[in-house]
């Protein structure tokens, strides 16, 4: 059996639950780590059950938490909470991707800060805690790390088009050009980009990431209210 790093010993902290070692192994061991050590096991089947407890006691909140909802809001609503963007967020916040035990090939590209491992890692997770402690602490876990992003206005509007919104509400307020400007720190290879929003004469909020995509998405939704209160009062004085 694999040994997990170090950076696992407070991870129990982090998670509010704690799991037999094994067990924890199994749920930190990506396919690329297994391959690379003879075929053992990986945490796929544990992501494959935690991504139905998810999906489960999400609908369940949802279902009880806003009755007025139609279906296809709640659907809505339930996609951009158990998105991969999401997922990776919560397992970022709670700093899974130390603990990923990853081959070599996957470590030389960043592989514990990729939305894609970071969002399976936190699935599979749910899933070993359920199978050691059962629904209700499944649940709990659920509740306590990933519900609350429905109240975060950029977990929800993970599926937006911040940087269009933004577009057609300067061009309609007539608020001038819409420019983000860059900067980036870190090596070439370990970039971190921050864009901050400026349209006409004014600046708007920044936003940071892996990406100048990511970073100018954030910038965006961060904006988004000053920016349309900005087009509706330029709006508003126009037919004055």
């Amino acid at each position: 059996m694999p040994v997990a790093p170090q950076s696992t010993e407070d991870l129990h902290q982090r998670l509010g639950v704690t799991l037999d070692p094994e067990t924890l192994v199994l749920a930190l061991t990506h396919r690329s780590y297994a391959y690379e050590h003879g075929g053992l096991p990986t945490n796929e089947r544990l992501e494959f059950l935690g991504d139905s407890i998810l999906g489960f006691v999400v609908t369940d909140h949802l279902y009880r938490t806003y009755p007025a909802l139609t279906e296809g809001d709640l659907a809505k609503m339930r996609a951009a909470v158990v998105s991969t963007r999401a997922l990776a967020s919560v397992a970022r916040t709670i700093r899974v991707g130390p603990s990923i035990l990853l081959g070599e090939g996957e470590r030389r590209t960043r592989g514990a800060d990729k939305d894609s491992i970071l969002a399976d890692t936190m699935e599979s997770l749910i899933g070993a805690t359920y199978m050691e402690h059962g629904l209700g602490a499944a649940h709990d876990l659920v509740h306590r790390l990933v519900v609350p992003l429905l109240e975060d206005e950029l977990a929800m509007g993970a599926g937006t088009d911040w940087k269009t919104f933004i577009q057609e509400a300067a061009a309609n307020g007539s608020l001038g050009g819409v420019e983000y400007r860059m900067e980036s720190t870190g090596p070439d290879h370990d970039k971190v980009f921050t864009a901050t929003l400026v349209i006409g004469a004014v600046t708007y909020a920044t936003g940071t990431g892996p990406s100048k995509k990511e970073a100018e998405r954030q910038a965006a939704a961060r904006s988004w209210d000053e920016v349309k209160a900005a087009a509706e009062a330029a709006g508003t004085a126009g037919r004055a």
